[in-house]
């Protein structure tokens, strides 16, 4: 992206504390762009977040706004703002069975409150961050032309947040354009503690058993989030009216494949204990890149082994108190969830 285009331009990234928002917030200020960071989650008071943010948080081009979405003041937060990085969400197949209306709430009526406002401020892009959830069982690498089928409510909310999205840019005089990209399975430093290879990589270092549900060939395209933030860089220039894409890592890799890489980078065994697969647990993923790479010129830098060194390195860095965070409960275990704010 040209520096000089992205300098002091206004941008708004919610979901700013989480995962992939802060790695996003970090990438945007390198280029230049002036960022207003939005999440209900304060780095004042939640761990998580202050580790995050730990980086930015002084920047003189990031701005703080602690706000939650369905009551914020959007109109005010986007005014003169270029691009709207919406990755806010609530994340997570296994919950999504009990407590759908959190995901009701976060996932479709915040976001319908984001596009209002982009609307009203005239922001001429959004950038949705959607999730390979929406697929539901493909036995072929998803492309973006074939059938939505989710098999979580999960999957679904992020369906529904996908296609207001797409509604408000296809809207008869409609200003605002949008690029959903589909993530699948984002890992790397600071991913939630309740995702798949960061526990993997917690049990290798700590001795904590990590648990497997199923039998460990269940397969997913594993995504560094430095190849994310990449992508989502370059949706928000692309010249496009309306479009999903597609970002993954370039190959699908099985359970077991990413316990044997994580044996090996860390030099540890992973202790296991194995369970049965939960509802809405996919056989497996896989991404068809084809219009990722011509729309957005996308191509994953990062394999698996060397983002997994990256992961563990991160890891081992961590003083006990914040390694810890990375360690959760059984009882607090996601699995392999396509997408990690």
């Amino acid at each position: 992206m040209d520096n000089v285009v992205a300098r002091g331009t206004k941008v708004v990234v919610t979901g700013a504390a989480g995962f992939i928002g802060s790695h996003l917030v970090e990438a945007l200020l390198d280029q230049g762009y002036t960022v207003i960071g939005i999440d209900r989650r304060s780095p004042r008071t939640d761990p998580i977040a202050r580790l995050n943010l730990q980086e930015v948080v002084g920047h003189p081009g990031f701005s703080w706004a602690e706000a939650d979405l369905m009551d914020a003041d959007l109109d005010s937060l986007m005014e003169d703002v270029r691009y709207v990085f919406h990755l806010a969400a609530v994340p997570g197949v296994r919950s999504s069975w009990t407590g759908f209306p959190r995901y009701v709430t976060a996932n479709i009526l915040a976001t319908e409150r984001v596009l209002a406002a982009c609307v009203r401020q005239e922001v001429p892009r959004l950038v949705y961050a959607s999730s390979s959830s929406v697929y539901g069982v493909s036995g072929s690498p998803s492309r973006e032309n074939e059938p939505t089928l989710p098999i979580s409510p999960y999957g679904v909310s992020k369906l529904a947040g996908e296609q207001l999205c797409l509604a408000h840019a296809k809207r008869p005089g409609s200003r605002l354009s949008v690029v959903a990209l589909r993530y699948f399975t984002v890992y790397g430093p600071r991913q939630r503690p309740d995702m798949a290879i960061g526990r993997v990589l917690a049990a290798a270092l700590t001795g904590e058993q990590y648990t497997l549900f199923g039998d460990g060939t269940q397969r997913r395209e594993f995504t560094y989030v430095g190849d994310v933030a990449d992508a989502t860089l370059a949706a928000a220039t692309v010249d496009v009216p309306a479009a999903v894409v597609n970002v993954g890592g370039g190959s699908s890799v099985s359970m077991i494949d990413v316990i044997g890489m994580a044996r090996q980078v860390t030099g540890q065994p992973v202790p296991l204990a194995a369970i049965p697969a939960l509802a809405g647990d996919v056989p497996a993923t896989a991404a068809d890149l084809t219009l990722a790479r011509a729309l957005l010129g996308y191509r994953p830098d990062t394999d698996l082994h060397t983002g997994l060194a990256r992961h563990a390195e991160w890891l081992r860095r961590l003083p006990p108190d914040q390694l810890s965070l990375y360690t959760p409960p059984r009882v607090a275990i996601e699995e392999v969830s396509a997408c990690s704010s």
